[in-house]
C-alpha cells in the first residue's frame, strides 16, 4: 500500500512538474548567459556621430544601435591613446597597473608598454562561464609570445596584431604584415574595414549552431589615421556637403564607411536570429584626432590630450529586453568598468584585483553612485615627450590635469565649466587634495614594470 502511495506521489509530481515546465527549453534559453559583442572603434571623435550632434555626418547604423539601448553621456576611455585603453578593457585595471602606460609599437626604442604576463584577462574569465571567445580586428597589446591573443584567453583571432596600418589597402605597418588567422600569417585583399566586417560576419555564422554563448571583441582600426575612405564614399560626402573641406570630407566619409560596416554586422546578427540574447557594447579607445579632421563637438582638445576631447567617448550598451531602449545614464563610466560589468551579468566570480566597477545597476536603471570615485588617466610617450608620463585625476565634478609632461597642472570644475575654459585656483584645498591622491596612484603604479624583464 505504501508502495502504491509513493508511486502515485511520484506520478503526480511528474505531471505537476511537466505542467510547470512545458516551456522549460524556452526558460533555459531565456535565462542563459547572453552572447556578448564589444565593438571598439579607433579615434572616433565625440562629435562624429549624428546621434552625438554631428551636423555634417550621417551614421544611421550606429545611431540606431544607440537608440536601442542605454546611451552613456559620461563615459571615458582609460587613456588618450590606443594600447592603454585596450589593456584596461581586457583587464579591468588602470593601464599603468598592468604595464601599459603608453603605446606598444614595433620598434623597442619607441615602445612604451608591456602587458603583464600574469594578469587574468576578460576572455579568460568568461571562459569559466562556458563562453567561446574571439577577437576580430586590432589587437595592439603585443606582437610576440606570450602576449598574442590566443595566449591571452581568445580561442579565435582573425585580425591585426599591430598598432596602426600605414595603408588600409595593403594593411602593412613598417613594411610588416601583422594580419593573422590565429598564429598564421594571412594576406587578405580589400579595405581593412571591409575585411574585418566580413570576418566578423563569418564568425557569427559559425556561432549560429553553437550551444555555447560567445564573446566577440570586434576592434576596427578605423577611423585612425591615415584617413583613407573608399573613393565612392568620399564622393558621396562631397556631393552632399557643399563647401566641406577636403580633410573634413575624408574623415566624414571614413566614419560613414565604418558605420556601414558595423551595420552589416548587426544586420547579420539579426538575420541569424542571434540578436535577441546578445549584449552589445559600443565605444572608442580615445577621442578624435583633430589634425585628421575629426570633430569632438564642444569638448576641448582631442586624441593625446587630457582635456575632455581626448578621453570622453561615445558609448552605449544594448541588450534586447534587458536594457531600456532610448535610455540615458549620466553615471561616470570608464573602459575598465566593462570587465566587472560583464562578469556580474554572466555570474563570473572575479578572483583577481581590478580597478573598475560594475555598471550593471546603471544598465537596469537603478541608482548607482559611480560619480564620487577618484579615477586616473595617464599616458607615457617618447619623441617630443621624452619618455615622460602625464596625468589627470577626476573626482566628482573636479578634474586636475596636465596636458603634456611640460605643462602645469590645471584644475577644472566640469559641471560648471564642461568646455574647460577657466582654471580654478592653484594650491586651493581641492587642488592639493587631488594632487596628493594622484601622487599616491603614481607611487602604487611605480611597482609595475612596463618593459619586458630581461632574463
Amino acid at each position: 500500500m505504501k508502495s502504491g502511495f509513493v508511486k502515485n506521489i511520484i506520478v503526480a509530481l511528474f505531471i505537476l512538474g511537466f505542467s510547470f515546465c512545458g516551456n522549460c527549453a524556452e526558460t533555459v534559453q531565456n535565462n542563459s548567459n547572453p552572447n556578448i559583442i564589444v565593438i571598439l572603434v579607433d579615434d572616433l571623435g565625440y562629435g562624429d556621430l549624428s546621434i552625438q550632434g554631428g551636423k555634417d555626418i550621417y551614421t544611421p547604423d550606429i545611431d540606431k544601435l544607440f537608440e536601442k539601448g542605454m546611451h552613456f553621456k559620461n563615459f571615458y576611455a582609460n587613456c588618450t591613446v590606443c594600447s592603454p585603453t585596450r589593456a584596461s578593457l581586457i583587464t579591468g585595471r588602470y593601464p599603468d597597473m598592468v604595464g601599459v602606460p603608453g603605446v606598444i609599437r614595433t620598434h623597442e626604442d619607441n615602445s612604451w608598454g608591456y602587458l603583464n604576463e600574469k594578469v587574468t584577462t576578460l576572455p579568460e574569465m568568461l571562459k569559466k562561464a562556458g563562453y567561446k571567445t574571439a577577437i576580430i580586428g586590432k589587437w595592439h597589446l603585443g606582437l610576440e609570445s606570450p602576449n598574442l591573443p590566443n595566449e591571452r584567453g581568445f580561442d579565435f583571432f582573425h585580425g591585426f596584431l599591430g598598432d596602426m596600418m600605414d595603408d588600409y589597402w595593403t594593411h602593412l605597418r613598417h613594411g610588416n604584415n601583422y594580419m593573422r588567422l590565429n598564429d598564421q600569417v594571412v594576406d587578405p585583399k580589400g579595405h581593412a574595414t571591409d575585411v574585418f566586417t566580413e570576418w566578423a560576419i563569418d564568425y557569427l555564422k559559425n556561432q549560429k549552431e553553437n550551444d555555447s554563448p560567445f564573446f566577440l571583441y570586434l576592434a576596427y582600426n578605423a577611423p585612425h589615421f591615415p584617413i583613407q575612405p573608399p573613393e565612392d564614399w568620399l564622393e558621396k560626402v562631397k556631393n552632399r556637403e557643399q563647401g566641406i573641406s577636403e580633410k573634413r570630407a575624408k574623415n566624414v566619409a571614413f566614419v560613414e564607411h565604418l558605420d556601414n560596416g558595423i551595420g552589416k554586422v548587426l544586420n547579420s546578427l539579426k538575420e541569424l536570429g542571434l540578436d535577441k540574447n546578445t549584449l552589445i557594447i559600443f565605444s572608442s579607445d580615445n577621442g578624435g584626432h583633430l589634425p585628421s579632421g575629426a570633430s569632438n563637438g564642444n569638448l576641448r582638445g582631442g586624441k593625446q590630450d587630457m582635456y575632455e576631447g581626448g578621453i570622453k567617448v561615445p558609448t552605449c550598451f544594448v541588450w534586447d529586453g534587458k536594457i531600456q531602449p532610448r535610455s540615458e545614464s549620466y553615471n561616470l563610466g570608464l573602459t575598465m568598468d566593462i570587465l566587472p560589468t560583464l562578469c556580474e551579468i554572466t555570474g563570473v566570480k572575479i578572483e583577481t584585483e581590478i580597478d573598475g566597477i560594475s555598471l550593471y545597476k546603471s544598465l537596469k536603471g537603478e541608482e548607482q553612485g559611480s560619480n564620487s570615485r577618484s579615477v586616473y588617466f595617464m599616458r607615457r610617450e617618447g619623441g617630443s615627450y621624452a619618455g615622460m608620463c602625464y596625468y589627470a585625476i577626476r573626482q566628482g565634478p573636479y578634474k586636475l590635469m596636465q596636458n603634456t609632461p611640460f605643462e602645469p597642472l590645471e584644475l577644472f570644475n566640469l559641471v560648471n565649466d564642461p568646455a574647460e575654459k577657466s582654471t580654478l585656483e592653484e594650491n586651493s584645498e581641492k587642488f592639493n587634495e587631488l594632487r596628493y591622491n594622484l601622487a599616491q596612484h603614481i607611487r602604487e603604479a611605480g611597482n609595475i614594470p612596463w618593459q619586458k624583464q630581461k632574463k
